[in-house]
């Protein structure tokens, strides 16, 4: 039997999902990235069809101010 899971407010989904974008939105910023605009861009970058084989190139820390 699957397990069903729910990724609402105040469930245990929703809280590492958000820990998970909170921690990319920190190192954006170690990173010396506008964390919201670096977000934005691979968010538009991944729904114009980024190659999943190359998702490592988006990440904040291999972003060049």
């Amino acid at each position: 039997m699957s397990e069903t899971r729910h990724y609402g407010p105040g469930s245990d989904g929703g809280g590492q999902t958000w820990a998970t974008v909170a921690t990319l939105l920190q190192t954006a910023k170690m990173n010396n990235l506008d964390p919201f605009a670096w977000l934005a861009l691979t968010l538009q970058r991944i729904a114009n069809g980024w190659p999943s084989n190359e998702i490592d190139a988006l990440m904040p820390w291999n972003r060049a101010v």
